[in-house]
């Protein structure tokens, strides 16, 4: 035990020595790539670099203490070998990978990371879960800043606009909304709906409460019609981000895979998580941790929509409820999922425990007498049997309830903080 505290207290201390300004520039560089394959095996591919605007992320908070994601981008400086930048993140090809068309079908998914602008050349990293929630390196590339492959110009120049401001992006949480189907006519329409889903952000604990570690963005990027695909209607519409409901056969799933103009829109303005707009009054939407979050902006319930997907694309946060067969195997019983507000008992210790009373049962009755209190009540990660989740209800669970429960609140803090401290 000495020596793993010993070990830990280094490792920290090594992450605590890397200064921005000595591996990094004030700008941002892009890495493009592909997925490829099937349910049994994944390639990555390279497509471009890209330089891009400011680097919007916290410079004192450059390697990742989450250990969230499916994924994990590292990158490693080559003149040392040194790890000076890391970051968890998941994608729609790892979820598509869960699903039955995998066994048969082999397809490619774009994909997107951004990292700090290198002074030098660095070797960029990326590694994925195994089966047992083990990193293991799937690709790496060694990138010379100064290759003059790299793209300079700005691909989908658009008009941005401030929609709540607080001050420097890198001392921000910098949120970015784009838009979805909203015509060159509809352009008001889209500020005036970023406007209101910042009133829907603020309305929810712990974001009002930290409103001055918050930015918002919008960004004026016409589509040629209005609206969005809806293939099990036979409704087909020419947008920007070629988004569509039905995503892996599931009506409500409303996603895109063109992540790299999604990327292409939400580079003309700082921004630490992006937030697709979609001019729809369909019920719908979706997020992916460190990828992108999307709501249909005029459903009835879009507010809790919003809310609840965010909590997806920002902190991780699981589903903490079951309803189809969409998914095959995603929360293997013997292992601990990754997502904070999700549990197995495997190793319940580095999730909630700590907020659960002494006196409430483990696993926790799912009755009257511990409705307001933090457990762990069974039925999570779209199964009934196995996974657990730390309240009765909450806005992770269905939109009965309309407030995060206090397991959520407390990892979402920690993001907020993250970013801005």
């Amino acid at each position: 035990m000495k020596k793993i505290i010993i070990a830990l207290l280094f490792t920290s201390s090594l992450f605590a020595q890397i200064k921005f300004d000595e591996y990094f520039e004030n700008k941002t560089l892009r890495f493009d790539f592909f997925h490829t394959g099937n349910r049994f095996n994944e390639t990555i591919s390279f497509d471009r670099l890209i330089e891009e605007g400011e680097w919007s992320g916290n410079p004192k908070n450059l390697i990742d203490p989450f250990n969230y994601g499916y994924y994990l981008l590292k990158v490693f400086s080559v003149k040392d070998n040194k790890l000076i930048y890391s970051k968890g993140f998941s994608t729609l090809y790892q979820e598509w990978q869960t699903t039955e068309e995998s066994k048969n079908v082999t397809k490619s998914f774009s994909g997107s990371v951004l990292i700090p602008y290198p002074k030098e050349k660095i070797k960029l990293e990326i590694d994925r879960r195994d089966k047992k929630n083990i990193f293991q390196k799937i690709f790496e590339m060694e990138i010379n800043p100064q290759n003059y492959f790299i793209v300079k110009e700005k691909i989908a120049p658009y008009k941005s606009f401030k929609v709540h401001y607080s001050g420097e992006s890198s001392k921000k949480l910098d949120l970015v909304f784009i838009p979805e189907g909203y015509s060159k006519d509809e352009m008001k329409k889209f500020e005036d709906d970023c406007k209101r889903f910042t009133t829907y952000l603020f309305e929810y604990s712990p974001f009002k409460e930290n409103k001055d570690k918050i930015n918002v963005w919008g960004v004026e990027a016409p589509s040629t019609e209005s609206g969005t695909d809806i293939p099990g209607q036979n409704i087909w519409k020419q947008t920007l981000l070629n988004s569509n409901f039905y995503t892996f056969d599931s009506e409500r799933y409303l996603m895109t895979n063109d992540f790299h103009q999604v990327r292409n829109v939400a580079a003309n303005v700082p921004y630490d998580q992006i937030y697709i707009l979609v001019n729809t009054e369909k019920y719908g939407g979706g997020a992916i941790y460190n990828f992108y979050s999307m709501t249909s902006a005029y459903d009835k319930r879009a507010n809790q929509i919003f809310i609840h997907e965010l909590g997806h694309g920002l902190a991780g946060l699981g589903d903490e409820y079951g309803y189809d067969n969409t998914y095959q195997d995603m929360y293997p019983p013997d292992v601990e999922p990754w997502e904070p507000n999700l549990t197995t008992l495997v190793n319940f210790e580095t999730k909630w425990k700590h907020l659960v009373k002494k006196d409430t049962p483990v696993p926790t009755p799912n009755d009257e007498k511990y409705k307001n209190e933090i457990g762990v009540f069974e039925g999570g990660g779209y199964v009934a049997k196995g996974v657990y989740r730390p309240t009765s209800n909450s806005i992770m669970n269905s939109f009965t309830s309309n407030e995060f429960n206090e397991v959520c609140k407390e990892v979402l803090l920690k993001f907020i903080k993250y970013y801005s401290e």
